[in-house]
């Protein structure tokens, strides 16, 4: 089964090369999609040139967003133009290892799940800068737990993997980091059978150039209650 794995990337010039190269090097049938969101620190224009040597080893195809337009509105992006018969997600700031994809792409291409999340929660090999930012992971997680009863420990985690025409299927609609809390959601609306493995996880500062902030858990745990009110099985054909 094909992998497609899709990378968003805002002004991650300092890290992209290396994640690339990680990427380029897995031993998978795959393509790879970066979503460069209105970057404006070189990514762009380097990664064209990268593309037309053929640095890098692999299917690699580059989509511009001119404006940014937040992770969730790349994602969208990206799945829309996935070709495998999976997607998962692989952000560009080296918080993961690539090299734990094959692993977690492996229970869909053996037909025992539907989706499966890498959590950084079953594991002692996870370093976050901020606790802060840890509960709020743990507040969203529970109210996913709660509200759509599935049983998941890291709800935030990027990475993320599913049989691509049910990823379509979920008619994904958010912007912003919140798109995370509509996958989990959603996953959980559908009935797909779903996996969590333990991943290793190492957390950049915001001074290193982590995005994600206090704003961002404000609009998930809106997302999350607008979600249980308004999601409906009739939208999905269920």
């Amino acid at each position: 089964m094909k992998v497609t794995i899709v990378i968003p990337s805002y002004n991650e010039m300092k890290t992209l090369p290396a994640v690339l190269k990680a990427v380029a090097a897995l031993s998978l049938d795959k393509e790879v999609v970066v979503v460069d969101d209105g970057s404006r620190d070189g990514t762009r224009e380097w990664l064209e040139r990268a593309i037309a040597a053929k640095e890098f080893p692999c299917d690699l195809r580059l989509i511009k967003h001119e404006a940014n337009k937040g992770k969730g509105g790349a994602l969208i992006t990206g799945f829309n133009s996935s070709a495998g018969d999976i997607a998962i997600v692989q952000d560009a700031d080296l918080e993961y290892d690539p090299a734990q994809i094959p692993d977690l792409v492996r229970p869909i291409q053996e037909g025992r799940a539907d989706a499966v999340f890498g959590s950084r929660m079953l594991t002692a090999r996870t370093y976050t800068y901020s606790r802060i930012y840890l509960a709020g992971n743990k507040l969203l997680t529970l109210l996913v737990h709660l509200l759509f009863g599935l049983k998941v420990t890291d709800s935030y985690t990027c990475y993320k993997a599913f049989r691509t025409p049910l990823l379509r299927k979920m008619k994904l609609s958010s912007t912003g980091f919140e798109i995370e809390a509509e996958m989990s959601c959603k996953t959980a609306f559908l009935g797909l059978r779903f996996l969590e493995l333990p991943i290793k996880y190492i957390s950049r500062s915001r001074q290193e150039g982590k995005k994600i902030n206090y704003r961002d858990a404000v609009k998930g745990v809106l997302k999350i209650l607008w979600l249980r009110l308004t999601l409906r099985a009739a939208d999905f054909n269920l």
